[in-house]
């Protein structure tokens, strides 16, 4: 059966934006005094959301982070977005192929609605998801509660156990999932590690590692 909703998440999945910010937090953290290299912040916190990461960061420190580091983050992230942002290689078909098929589809991502609208604008994606940006700001509790997810769908009309999510991380996975909708794993060939693969399909999740297979996938 055809899916009558994908929703997709942002980073990762439809930009290739976590390499460059996982680089930006990392040179940031450094500066008051939290070393970590971008695999460990790829780790920690993608998926998660900014108020989370923070969270995070400051039971790390000895102290409160300075007042201006998310201002100064997001100048940062987003002047490095403009210089080298693309989007995931072959999701431009892919998202072409559901829309031709008369899928429905939507973002729901942890980044706040500015940060979605500069990287889908830089990358030309944001014609497919214009209106149908939902964010982890739009409702209580972020990923991997099911909220936005559940939000995601009502927004657009349809029932989360008919629809599919596209996701990276496990903290979205869980999400996902929580929310009764089947999901399928995006790891990237060069990503493929098989422990990723392994805790994805302990979740439930589909795992595959091209966009070109999405299609295929949600149509078989």
């Amino acid at each position: 059966m055809v899916p009558p909703l994908v929703i997709f998440d942002c980073d990762g999945v439809l930009v290739d934006s976590e390499r460059i910010a996982s680089s930006v937090l990392c040179s940031q953290l450094a500066e008051v005094g939290l070393i970590l290299d971008p695999s460990e912040t790829d780790r920690r916190f993608r998926g998660r959301s900014l108020a989370d990461c923070l969270s995070l960061i400051e039971a790390d420190l000895p102290r409160p982070l300075p007042q201006d580091f998310v201002q100064h983050l997001n100048e940062r992230t987003y002047a490095a977005f403009r210089a080298s942002l693309q989007a995931v290689d072959g999701v431009h078909e892919a998202i072409e192929a559901l829309v031709e098929k008369g899928v429905k589809v939507c973002v729901a991502s942890s980044g706040s609605h500015e940060k979605m609208l500069l990287t889908l604008g830089l990358t030309g994606l944001l014609p497919f998801f214009e209106g149908r940006c939902f964010s982890a700001s739009d409702v209580v509790h972020g990923k991997p509660a099911p909220d936005l997810f559940l939000y995601a769908a009502a927004q657009m009309n349809e029932d989360p156990s008919t629809s599919v999510v596209i996701e990276d991380s496990l903290t979205g996975a869980t999400g996902a999932h929580r929310a009764g909708a089947r999901v399928l794993a995006y790891v990237p060939t060069h990503q493929a590690a098989e422990a990723t693969s392994r805790a994805f399909r302990e979740l439930g999740a589909e795992v595959f590692e091209r966009m070109d297979e999405l299609a295929p996938l949600l149509f078989q």
